[in-house]
């Protein structure tokens, strides 16, 4: 048994902020399932948005926000969130993170943020670093990580389960007291016990077909979490990012929301401009409009894809402001400053998760829940751009601060029992596991993607339920790979997915269902909140 006083799993910008925030009072194991820099946040270009402007306010970040989410964000949390931002940006700062800056005009080499403009924003205010934010981030953090001792980073070790006091039989209130753990490097079960433990595991993007997410995130943190009965809400909500680059050999290559939001225009394969009719804001509506009406676009046309053409813009801004969007288009051959760049919508970023409150807090006692893992209530039915960075910064720090606060001394943790493999044996026929993996990607892109249908919808269902029980059968029989936790782990996503749009009966934000094409005024500000057995 490795023993902590903290246990984080994930190391994204959530999981190593919380760390950073503890690590000074107790000793943290920081979980991750590939290397430490393997994350959502890694992968993050646009930035953070965050009130830093004279000519920006909180009010105009909260009614961004609550226009955005569509009626289901709770604006309390909102207001904390937008509200504690620049102050978490500024210690973010201190660690040694650097935002792109600009010259101000008329003055003698006077510099100052470089702020960007998003879908769904009325003001400038994403902070970035060109088109690289996450990794610099990510860079930032880890770099204060590997100078504190009392913090101690697992790669290569993938969480199963959480381990509670009520699943070992223990009367009394459900706590959490750790995690059984597959140590890859050495293909064994560890137990990680802590009276605190933290889900950033970040989204789930790998259970559609077409993702703009890394591999790793197959919704291990709420898949894990509803298993140890805590609630799960609004998983319908999946935001599907417009503009993903479409072509043959590149895989999952986002292009940036702030491509439109410094004049990018979506186009069809003909040249037309096909937003304006759509939206006020035009291509630089939110999301979820956004992908919509590329899909539709699509469908009408019967072409693969869309075009998203800023070549009106100068060559050199272009290059400067987006060198990784350029370099790797051009890898592809596709010249961003001369021809317009071919686009999909991909599955981007889960709104729900598992339910907590603004500092983190689950329903099951002494685990925690930050980032894309947890369900705030700050994004409600469509997460507004570059806002689930300022998330999780806010919401890691709040978590930690609320621990140290209560904390007084470390809980004594009861026995846990070792890991029992029983009769298992090694699998026969991996091809088992990524057959179960391919379908379940498949039919979710089919039936539950950005269009629904209460038929797609029971489909689907029917499918999982049946692709469950061999999962299920196959997990006990066999002995573990990482390929097999993560296949029961976007099973058990796609399940819930599923299960909260069809408790659903309207069409909001992200939800669109065809046979409830209108929001339903009493669904307003109702969250889809489902536990294991209910």
């Amino acid at each position: 048994m490795k023993q902590f006083d903290f246990l984080v799993l994930g190391s994204g910008i959530a999981g190593l902020t919380f760390a950073l925030q503890v690590a000074p009072r107790g000793r943290v194991a920081i979980v991750t399932k590939k290397n430490r820099a393997e994350s959502n946040t890694n992968y993050a270009q646009g930035g953070i948005a965050s009130v830093t402007s004279q000519e920006d306010s909180f009010e105009s970040h909260v009614s961004d926000t609550l226009v955005a989410g569509a009626g289901l964000c709770k604006e309390t949390v909102v207001r904390t969130i937008v509200e504690e931002g620049p102050a978490r940006i500024a210690e973010l700062i201190e660690l040694g993170m650097k935002f792109s800056e600009r010259e101000i005009p008329a003055s003698r080499g006077a510099h100052e943020l470089d702020l960007g403009k998003e879908g769904g924003h009325s003001k400038r205010r994403i902070l970035h670093a060109k088109d690289v934010t996450g990794r610099e981030i990510e860079k930032a953090l880890l770099n204060a990580v590997s100078k504190q001792p009392n913090i101690q980073v697992f790669e290569n070790h993938l969480a199963i389960d959480l381990i509670t006091s009520q699943k070992l039989g223990y009367v009394g209130e459900n706590h959490c007291l750790g995690a059984y753990v597959f140590d890859k490097n050495h293909n064994h079960v560890a137990i990680f016990s802590a009276p605190v433990t933290v889900l950033a595991t970040g989204g789930c993007g790998k259970v559609y077909l077409y993702t703009t997410n890394p591999d790793i995130a197959t919704g291990d943190g709420v898949a894990m979490a509803y298993r140890a009965g805590a609630s799960i809400a609004n998983m319908e909500f999946v935001q599907f990012h417009p503009t993903c680059l479409y072509h043959p050999k590149a895989k999952s290559f986002l292009i940036s929301e702030a491509v439109r939001g410094e004049g990018g225009v979506l186009k069809s394969l003909a040249g037309k401009e096909f937003m304006d009719s759509v939206h006020p804001l035009k291509s630089l509506a939110p999301r979820d409009i956004v992908a919509r009406a590329i899909d539709s676009e699509m469908k009408k046309s019967g072409a693969d894809c869309v075009l998203l053409d800023i070549t009106h813009k100068p060559a050199k801004f272009i290059i400067e402001r987006f060198p990784n969007i350029y370099e790797t288009c051009l890898r592809y051959g596709i010249d961003i400053t001369k021809e317009p760049i071919p686009v999909v919508p991909a599955a981007h970023y889960q709104c729900g998760g598992v339910v907590t409150n603004v500092d983190g807090e689950t329903d099951i006692a002494g685990l925690f829940a930050v980032g894309e893992a947890a369900c705030t209530g700050l994004h409600g039915a469509n997460r507004l751009a570059s806002n689930s960075l300022l998330e999780a910064l806010v919401c890691a720090h709040r978590a930690a601060q609320k621990i140290l606060a209560a904390r007084h001394a470390s809980l004594v943790t009861p026995p846990i029992p070792a890991w029992q493999s029983g009769h298992a044996t090694d699998a026969d026929e991996m091809v088992v596991v990524s057959h179960n993996w391919d379908e379940i990607r498949r039919l979710m892109w089919d039936y539950v993607g950005i269009v629904r249908t209460n038929k797609r919808l029971q489909r689907a269902q029917k499918r999982i339920a049946n692709l469950q029980e061999e999962i299920h059968d196959y997990y006990w029989n066999f002995n573990l790979t990482a390929d097999l936790l993560e296949l029961r782990n976007i099973a058990t996503v796609a399940e819930l997915i599923v299960q909260c749009a069809l408790l659903r009966p309207e069409s909001r934000g992200l939800n669109y269902n065809l046979d409830y094409p209108d929001a339903n005024l009493e669904w307003a500000q109702r969250d889809s909140v489902v536990r294991r057995g209910n």
